[in-house]
């Protein structure tokens, strides 16, 4: 694949993946929505797995990891550690590439339903408790307290159980994600690179002008 086209991509779906972060994780977070959950088994999913059947380009979602997470560095709508949950993002990209890393680029395996549920199990669940756990080594790390190991014990069988709930949404992500595909999209690169810049200029515009802002 074109180098920068593919390059063109990740900034897009990067951009895209952490301005939802930004704007719905922040107004979920304020209706008492469980944000983690559906940030992470919803957008983070679609986008990542989007991106992985439509471009077949291993490497791509740990772009857009990297992407995500450095827009999110500039979330002026959360409190708290903004490099935490940047950086939780940018692994919850190299999980999900860890785990997508082994199938061909043919896609050969995701022919049957009970492949793709379970990789949507898999890749949901792994991604929510490692991206969590990830924060709750930082948090106190960043805020100066220190990490201690007894408090992250204490806190994984509560990582580990709310981790159900987006493995349920990601048995039903991939199927529905894959199925969309059977539409044939394309974007001639006239189209294509100035559809792509666009996007990802309105998202870092968005996010870093109330940044400034807040």
């Amino acid at each position: 694949m074109n180098k920068f086209r593919l390059l063109a991509g990740i900034l897009a779906f990067g951009s895209l993946w952490g301005t939802t972060e930004s704007y719905i994780g922040s107004a979920l977070d304020n209706a008492g929505l469980p944000s983690g959950s559906i940030m992470t088994c919803f957008f983070a999913m679609s986008f990542l797995l989007f991106s992985r059947l439509y471009f077949k380009q291993a490497g791509m979602q740990l772009g857009m990891g990297v992407v995500a997470g450095s827009l999110k560095l500039f979330n002026p709508f959360v409190a708290g550690c903004h490099l935490c949950s940047g950086i939780a993002i940018m692994v919850e990209g190299a999980v999900f590439e860890a785990i997508w890393f082994f199938i061909s680029r043919d896609l050969k395996e995701l022919k049957s339903i009970n492949i793709q549920v379970s990789l949507g199990i898999i890749s949901a669940y792994f991604m929510f408790i490692v991206g969590n756990i990830v924060t709750q080594i930082l948090t106190p790390v960043v805020q100066g307290i220190g990490f201690y190991l007894n408090d992250l014990i204490v806190f994984l069988p509560r990582i580990l159980a709310r981790g159900i709930l987006p493995a349920l949404i990601g048995a039903v992500i991939v199927p529905i994600i894959i199925l969309s595909l059977k539409i044939d999209i394309k974007l001639k690169d006239k189209l294509y690179y100035p559809t792509a810049l666009g996007i990802s200029l309105i998202c870092w515009f968005i996010v870093i002008g109330n940044w400034f802002l807040a």
